[in-house]
């Protein structure tokens, strides 16, 4: 019913069916609808850098991993720190480029530590036991790692600072500001990269051997354990870009800011296909354009008031429905050999 209101709404707004569902509804102008259609890009870049995580971790050991979101959170407040830091010593204004690789590689390292340290501490001693005790250890580290973030940094939300007047600036015919565009560019770089290590090193094929079944890896001389650090390293690295893309996207973060995309991000991963890499970007990127797109398309045709905080209830919605009508991904769902059926 929403869609056919805006789509009457869109030809005219004084048509009678428009009239009749919402009077006051305006539509949207072409302008109005490629910049949530940008905004739902960029924010579903860094859900599928994300997602990338918690689908490789799936996809190997097969349970969730809820202290991702947390990795993510970890990352975004190291880029805080570190940006703020270069900001007091000049070089964040003069040199913007570097200090932004420099805050990259830092944060990109840490939370690839933090997700070594967690599989080696909370995972590995638990790997043979049933999947249900693993998940609640996952939960129990999230908590973890957010109050330790809270005891060391303090309670209050902490922002980057000031970014440059380039990045605010729109360009190309589409009007997109300097900011999307790095989010989106440096989203499709992570992505390619981790795709070429994944598909094309020796390391890849040992992931992707491990994900098809560990044991029989095992026995042609692959070290499991130290595919599965990689695994959880690459996942933290990809989580680290996502959390330095989200500060400078947004510039506000918070410590409990990884619970909510945590959960949009397992959920792109759903959606795509777990263990399929380019399943996770593309329902990352699904799940951005849904709650960007969706609220005014949906809602607000109907007259339904404050749509801008519902984007959430939203965007499941369209992800339930999505898994009605594809239980197993856009791309299908790669598990290990002891899952499948």
């Amino acid at each position: 019913m929403g869609l056919l209101a805006f789509i009457a709404q869109e030809i005219d707004p004084n048509n009678p069916f428009a009239s009749w569902v919402n009077p006051d509804a305006t539509g949207l102008t072409g302008a109005q609808f490629r910049g949530l259609i940008i905004s739902g890009i960029a924010q579903g870049a860094m859900y599928g850098l994300i997602a990338l995580g918690y689908s490789m971790v799936y996809g190997i050991l097969g349970f969730i991993n809820f202290a991702h979101g947390e990795v993510f959170m970890v990352g975004a407040m190291t880029g805080m720190i570190a940006s703020n830091k270069l900001a007091d010593a000049g070089l964040w204004e003069t040199n913007f480029i570097g200090s932004l690789l420099i805050v990259m590689l830092l944060s990109v390292l840490v939370c690839s530590l933090t997700a070594v340290v967690m599989e080696k501490v909370a995972y590995r001693p638990l790997r043979n036991t049933p999947r249900l005790i693993p998940l609640i250890t996952s939960i129990g580290v999230s908590f973890f790692l957010q109050n330790a973030s809270i005891v060391l940094l303090g309670p209050s939300a902490k922002s980057y600072p000031e970014m440059p007047d380039w990045l605010k600036d729109q360009y190309t015919f589409l009007g997109i500001s300097g900011a999307r565009l790095l989010v989106i560019f440096a989203a499709a770089a992570s992505m390619a990269v981790l795709w070429y290590y994944v598909e094309n090193t020796k390391n890849g094929k040992a992931m992707r051997a491990v994900a098809e079944d560990a044991e029989i890896a095992a026995l042609m001389g692959i070290n499991v354990n130290r595919t599965i650090v990689k695994v959880f390293a690459l996942g933290g690295a990809m989580a680290g870009m996502a959390g330095i893309l989200w500060g400078v996207l947004f510039r506000s973060v918070i410590h409990s800011m990884g619970f909510l995309p945590g959960i949009k991000a397992f959920s792109a991963a759903v959606v795509g296909g777990i263990g399929h890499l380019g399943g996770a970007m593309t329902g990352g990127l699904s799940i951005g354009m849904a709650e960007s797109v969706g609220p005014l398309m949906i809602l607000e045709p109907l007259g339904v008031n404050g749509v801008s905080q519902l984007r959430d209830a939203v965007a499941f919605a369209m992800l339930i429905v999505m898994l009605l009508l594809r239980p197993s991904g856009i791309f299908d769902e790669r598990l290990p050999a002891e899952d499948r059926t």
